[in-house]
């Protein structure tokens, strides 16, 4: 089967509507999405409603910690201007979108595969996964060949080297990468709405679990669309910069 990882889309449904048609036309079969499907951005509504969609045709969704924060009601551990942001956002959606983004689950399994938003070890606490020990704890408690996850913004894979540990990749785009069931992978696919590696693009992965192969894209897309939103609702200027690339 085919799947398309994507995470962070941060209510920016241009960079959202970008991947999926990306990912369609590559033949993807099944669509999952790693979390953070708000903050940061100006169309959560847009976002929430169309994740629900591909939902309702069997595609996966796992929460992440702003769409944990937009549902809660204490302060989450956030910077003011992403804290600013979860506020505004929540006054964006219905009861019923609210409710979506309450019932996603922590962390999925499907098939070998585990989907978890940030580590799989203790998902509520929203570790980052930056490092090979931190990847290794994710892989254990996982027990799966493959780990997919997001929360860190930049694509990276994590995999073993001759002395055990786990050692960080930086994957080429759209270069396909043998990732044998035999070993144990974790991917982080990079963030769909929100970059931060002064580069404009919707970013995602492809995984063929048939060929055991995956590849990381940067889907272009018109960046200035949603940058705009951001500035019309009031939200902070970086999140805008970092759509067009410039911060």
């Amino acid at each position: 089967m085919k799947y398309a990882f994507i995470a962070d889309l941060h209510s920016n449904i241009e960079a959202l509507e970008a991947v999926l048609h990306h990912a369609a036309m590559h033949g993807v079969e099944r669509r999952v999405f790693l979390g953070d499907l708000v903050g940061y951005g100006a169309d959560p509504a847009a976002v929430v409603d169309r994740v629900a969609a591909c939902l309702q045709d069997g595609d996966l969704a796992v929460m992440g910690n702003h769409d944990s924060a937009v549902c809660a009601r204490e302060r989450d551990a956030m910077n003011d201007e992403a804290q600013a942001a979860v506020l505004w956002t929540r006054g964006q959606l219905s009861a019923e979108q609210l409710s979506f983004l309450r019932d996603l689950p922590l962390i999925l399994r499907q098939d070998d595969i585990t989907c978890v938003h940030a580590s799989a070890a203790e998902p509520g606490r929203w570790t980052y996964v930056f490092d090979g020990l931190a990847a290794m704890r994710s892989l254990e408690e996982a027990g799966t060949p493959w780990v997919f996850s997001g929360h860190v913004h930049d694509p990276t894979l994590f995999y073993a080297g001759r002395d055990g540990r786990l050692l960080p990749f930086l994957p080429s785009e759209g270069v396909a990468i043998p990732v044998p069931a035999h070993r144990q992978w974790l991917s982080i696919v990079g963030s769909c709405g929100q970059p931060r590696d002064l580069r404009p693009g919707a970013r995602y992965a492809l995984f063929d679990s048939d060929q055991q192969r995956l590849r990381f894209f940067r889907v272009p897309y018109d960046a200035t669309v949603p940058a705009a939103k951001i500035r019309a609702a009031g939200l902070a200027e970086r999140f805008a910069l970092h759509l067009e690339g410039r911060a």
